[in-house]
């Protein structure tokens, strides 16, 4: 048996999928936006209701967003018990109702305790988003609570939030691909700088400067990046010590430094020859 749709509950279920369709998704994150859709829900439904968001990644549900105790609780026993309304939902795709918990025979692991936090109706519904699985869920503490129009409501509400999640992620996507980018171009400038210091230190070209910063990388088993920074700030070289120097003609080797005053005077001056 339905209930006809209540009348004096169509503006104010209109008003909140209005409201949820201006949502700018730039301004939010995505938990902001979950938030959103479960509050823009609790005002449409009937009075004194709890919301939620079911999640499914991999085999693990969670619970993304809620407008209280009683709904955050509910699904996780759910979650504990591997069924009930809000999984039928999400993992089935179909809208799944409890009109009286007091004679529901579905669920019997589930029920109880529904009945235990003082609820006796639940309605969820699938939430059709691209790469992902979920489902927007309602828990009433009276029996009977939803007419049919609370039901078309409520998949509707699914449908926007169904399309603001697949948004999201895209938009994450940018972010992420954007973020990704302007590191890359941080990273990038820094091992620059550095290959500059050695090219100008040790007369190096800029590939064997490279080298000699990758063979640092490796020395002390840290990114070449984190090598450069270390030589921009403090014009040292992590891998070379004190008493070492660059080969120039094999900058891969680092050698012992050897002082011109320390020189054999034959390298010192080459027009010097042993008495014969």
């Amino acid at each position: 048996m339905t209930d006809p749709a209540n009348p004096s509950s169509l503006p104010r279920t209109r008003a909140a999928l209005d409201e949820l369709g201006r949502l700018l998704l730039s301004e939010h994150t995505t938990p902001s936006v979950l938030q959103r859709i479960v509050d823009l829900v609790q005002q449409a439904m009937p009075a004194g209701v709890e919301v939620s968001i079911t999640l499914v990644r991999g085999e693990h549900p969670t619970t993304a967003a809620f407008t209280g105790r009683l709904a955050e609780e509910l699904d996780e026993t759910q979650y504990e018990r591997g069924c009930g309304p809000c999984l039928e939902a999400a993992v089935g795709g179909l809208t799944t109702e409890i009109t009286d918990a007091r004679s529901e025979d579905r669920w019997p692991e589930y029920v109880p305790t529904l009945l235990a936090r003082g609820a006796l109706s639940a309605l969820a519904a699938p939430v059709p988003a691209a790469h992902l699985t979920a489902a927007l869920n309602v828990y009433a503490r009276t029996a009977q609570a939803f007419t049919d129009g609370d039901r078309s409501a409520l998949v509707e509400f699914a449908t926007y939030a169904g399309a603001a999640l697949t948004n999201m992620d895209a938009l994450q996507d940018a972010r992420d691909l954007a973020e990704n980018l302007r590191r890359a171009m941080e990273f990038r400038s820094v091992i620059e700088q550095a290959k500059g210091i050695l090219m100008e230190r040790h007369k190096l070209t800029a590939d064997q400067s490279f080298r000699l910063l990758a063979d640092a990388s490796m020395r002390t088993n840290r990114k070449v990046r984190d090598v450069a920074e270390d030589l921009v700030l403090t014009g040292e070289l992590t891998s070379t010590p004190s008493d070492r120097q660059v080969d120039t003609r094999r900058p891969d080797r680092i050698g012992p430094v050897v002082s011109r005053a320390t020189r054999h005077p034959e390298e010192r001056d080459p027009r010097w020859r042993h008495p014969g």
